[in-house]
């Protein structure tokens, strides 16, 4: 039988040390054991004979980056205005949209910026907070119409002081100013005198059609078909002489095209192919009347006169107070947005720096008719071309419907309008309003739930979305900076 070392070492008369053994530590340590998923096996441990169901979610694959942060770490470059934290990953969410259109990666193809929110939300703060962010990036600002008296604030701040139009006040905008296209008119060729004057024309006729076709007879709008748009065109050319004398472009004002209706010169009417002067003036009756409301209405003595104010166009914000018109209801409202967006697009082709245009309560606008929706349609169509960026504010997707009857001409441009912004800003809303968001800008039922729950949680909080791309980002607003620049509630305080 083989010995032990301790054996063999004893038979030789040496002992091994011992060592004296120590309790057993016990293996069962807290938080390192948990019950079997049956429960323990005792009365009233809650021992299941068989595993509980789990809840399970399905999704796609574009969802998922809502509700998944790890799967969307900055798909979008930090360029543009940061403007706030975007809670899925943490990171700054950052605002550009031309770099967005100029990156085929990014699925933004126009710059274009429609926002949505219940008032409260933070529409406004927004939309001045990405101002006052862009304009470090030497954007230029044009606040095509405050009706609210919201962006005086931060024009100070800039040095500019804002414009006020009203009844009785002394400044005075030209719609028809042929604006800087008409500078240095006789030093032009014959060429560029009739690329020019398409352009100036086409812009002064959409907006005659656009107040023309808000008029109302009854129920109906004034139509304004192709007879029309020809007499105001060759209105518009005798009036500024624009064929027959190449010295300047005479400007006009809307009195002028009442005045050039009601009393025709002999040679309008040959060139409009009529055979006497009572016919050309019961033809255009209905004409000459909705140009007359133009004149005497609401809105008489505000832009039917030459401009009065002169615009420093180098500076970095301006902006055009329309409270004073509150009074005279929203068709007023509306009508002097028109004619401040042609008045603006007038500007525009000063060229330069790019400009953000801001058009606030567009929905009042849109309710003058199809003329009135086809024109801001046009606008949003032209922001590839001419670079500049448009903001729409609005309450709800909704408020685009009520451009029109129920599957009219006017109302199916308006809706159609929603698919022209590749970017949509869309701030907290009531459960109401809901299938409007499921159902007219296809974001499905994720962006619903997120837009009536998380948005709803704070002010601030919005939902992005940059083509098909959601982000839950939240404003983040300087508090000493910013936030007195933004405040939209010194109204009520």
């Amino acid at each position: 039988m083989a010995r032990t070392i301790a054996t063999l070492l004893s038979d030789f008369g040496h002992t091994l040390p011992t060592r004296t053994p120590t309790p057993k530590e016990s293996t069962r340590r807290e938080f390192t054991t948990a019950p079997s998923w049956r429960g323990r096996p005792t009365a009233g441990a809650g021992w299941v004979p068989s595993r509980p169901p789990v809840k399970q979610y399905r999704m796609t694959s574009d969802q998922v980056g809502i509700w998944w942060p790890l799967l969307t770490a900055s798909p979008l470059p930090p360029t543009g205005a940061a403007m706030g934290t975007d809670v899925a990953n943490g990171t700054t969410f950052y605002v550009d949209p031309h770099g967005w259109v100029l990156d085929d990666t990014i699925p933004v193809t126009n710059p274009n910026i429609f926002i949505f929110g219940k008032p409260g939300r933070g529409k406004s703060a927004w939309v001045k907070a990405f101002l006052n962010r862009m304009l470090a990036f030497g954007y230029q600002a044009l606040i095509l119409g405050d009706p609210k008296d919201e962006y005086e604030v931060m024009c100070r701040h800039f040095g500019v002081e804002p414009w006020a139009i009203g009844p009785g006040m002394p400044a005075r905008l030209n719609p028809l100013d042929p604006g800087p296209l008409a500078a240095d008119w006789d030093t032009l060729d014959a060429d560029e005198h009739r690329r020019r004057t398409a352009i100036i024309f086409g812009r002064w006729v959409v907006l005659l059609r656009s107040l023309i076709g808000s008029q109302s007879i009854g129920h109906q709008k004034v139509p304004v078909g192709p007879t029309e748009e020809q007499i105001l065109t060759t209105v518009l050319k005798h009036l500024t002489h624009a064929t027959t004398d190449s010295r300047q472009l005479a400007p006009i004002v809307i009195g002028q095209i009442w005045h050039a209706l009601q009393s025709p010169d002999p040679t309008l009417i040959d060139d409009l192919r009529y055979a006497n002067r009572e016919e050309f003036l019961r033809d255009t009756r209905l004409l000459r009347d909705a140009v007359a409301q133009l004149i005497s209405g609401a809105m008489a003595g505000i832009f039917d006169a030459p401009t009065t104010i002169t615009i420093d166009w180098t500076a970095p914000i301006q902006s055009l107070s329309l409270s004073r018109l509150e009074p005279l209801g929203d068709d007023a409202i509306g009508m002097a947005l028109m004619c401040l967006n042609s008045w603006g697009t007038a500007m525009r082709q000063a060229g330069g720096r790019r400009r953000i245009n801001v058009r606030d309560e567009v929905w009042r606008q849109l309710r003058l008719g199809t003329s009135a929706v086809a024109s801001f349609d046009a606008d949003l169509r032209l922001s590839r071309s001419h670079g500049d960026i448009e903001i729409a504010n609005a309450h709800k997707p909704s408020d685009y419907l009520g451009a029109g009857h129920t599957g009219s001409q006017a109302q199916q441009i308006a809706q159609d309008l929603l698919h022209l912004g590749d970017i949509k800003v869309l701030f907290g809303q009531d459960a109401e309003v809901a299938d409007d968001l499921e159902q007219l800008l296809e974001l499905g039922p994720i962006a619903r739930d997120t837009v009536t729950g998380w948005a709803m949680g704070s002010k601030g909080r919005a939902l992005v979305a940059v083509g098909p791309r959601l982000h839950k980002v939240h404003l983040t607003l300087h508090p000493d900076l910013e936030l007195p620049l933004t405040d939209t509630n010194q109204a009520i305080t």
